[in-house]
């Protein structure tokens, strides 16, 4: 489990300290805010595609296997974003290094989950996402320092770099399982016929997006509403990152007490937090604090998210986890649309954590439907 975690952690460094150099990569290549936040749109846009193609196809393949090569062309397409020339070639970049991102937590997740007993499945998923958690505390600030000092494009080698040395450990460490029998295209995508995956997964989609609304602008945030120096935006994701550490590990002990209680009360906690962020987001203590609760309380949504899918997809485990992070990865296109949105209409850098309180809101309202239709016609 650990070893499929470094995979995460190369992941949750590029994929985060994208957001923290943010300003670099602007002038960089010559563009604006809402253009520079379009490059994470591309790379979510990526993960949306990528994500159910790739582990369908793959649905015949041992699981290892999988793992080793959507790791292996997650290094190079992370290569190809350092080489890029300008900003057209980094979009697609961007977008190619997306593609296997969901199908491999989908297929680490599965192999985490098939090594413990069912009643410790939600730690066993936690531990696995731990790596892109942690990546928020090590990799994202190191990163940030590194293109703050020598070249925001170096933030790619490094990732390819992990990536690679997580290749090798999953190769040496995980067990070779072969691939289920009755294992198929067909098998994987029949899921797609349950009500309740599209639930969850509109869940996942609404309910995050105001997560990433706010972590993508969140370097703008704290050096022009805090007044914190460019400097100190390495501290300001490493709390950041500090917060999901906690919060997965919580939500992965309670998702295994109760997967839909979980949701609801992270869903209601995150939308007062972002409440409570935009207020406090003036005077740099408080924009500090805020920071680290507003990683773990979305976080602590992660694990009971990928349980819940599970749930709804049974016999089609590795695209229902895969699925996952198509739904985080539209939120966070999503968070960094209207993000901009709202800063372009001139509200101010704060405006995207209201944005994001409404959108838990309604991703509560959409886990209640979930909920209540589940009591009535349970999930077999």
């Amino acid at each position: 489990m650990l070893a499929l975690g470094i995979g995460g952690f190369a992941i949750g460094t590029v994929e985060f300290a994208t957001m923290g150099l943010l300003k670099e990569v602007e002038r960089g290549l010559s563009i604006s805010t809402p253009e520079a936040g379009q490059l994470i749109s591309a790379y979510a846009l990526g993960v949306v595609v990528g994500a159910p193609v790739l582990a369908a196809v793959g649905a015949r393949l041992p699981r290892k296997a999988l793992a080793l090569g959507l790791m292996a062309f997650y290094a190079l397409a992370n290569l190809s974003s350092f080489a890029a020339a300008d900003y057209g070639t980094m979009m697609v970049s961007r977008f190619a290094a997306g593609l296997p991102h969901g199908a491999y937590f989908g297929t680490a997740a599965v192999i985490a989950a098939s090594l413990v007993a069912p009643t410790k499945r939600g730690w066993a998923i936690a531990t696995v996402m731990s790596g892109l958690t942690i990546a928020n505390v090590l990799g994202v600030p190191a990163a940030t320092w590194l293109g703050q000092a020598f070249g925001w494009r170096l933030l790619f080698v490094a990732t390819a770099v992990i990536a690679l040395a997580c290749v090798a450990l999953v190769a040496r460490f995980v067990p070779f399982e072969p691939a289920h029998p009755e294992a198929s295209v067909r098998r994987e995508l029949s899921a797609l016929r349950r009500v309740q995956l599209w639930l969850a997964l509109a869940v996942g989609v609404v309910g995050f997006g105001g997560f990433f609304a706010t972590y993508t602008y969140i370097a703008h945030t704290m050096t022009a509403v805090a007044g914190l120096p460019e400097s100190l935006i390495p501290l300001v994701v490493a709390l950041y990152g500090l917060g999901m550490v906690v919060g997965n590990m919580v939500g992965g002990r309670l998702a295994d007490r109760s997967v839909m209680g979980t949701i609801y009360w992270a869903l209601a906690a995150v939308a007062a937090v972002m409440v409570v962020y935009g207020l406090a987001a003036s005077w740099w203590p408080t924009a500090l604090l805020m920071v680290f609760v507003v990683g773990g309380s979305g976080s602590i949504l992660i694990p009971a998210f990928q349980s819940r899918l599970l749930d709804s997809a049974p016999g089609a485990a590795t695209l229902a986890t895969s699925l996952s992070h198509s739904a985080l990865n539209v939120a966070n296109a999503l968070g960094a649309f209207l993000g901009g949105v709202v800063i372009a209409a001139g509200w101010g850098f704060t405006a995207p954590a209201y944005v994001g309180a409404v959108l838990a809101v309604l991703g509560l309202a959409i886990a209640l439907l979930s909920g209540r239709l589940e009591h009535r016609h349970p999930v077999s």
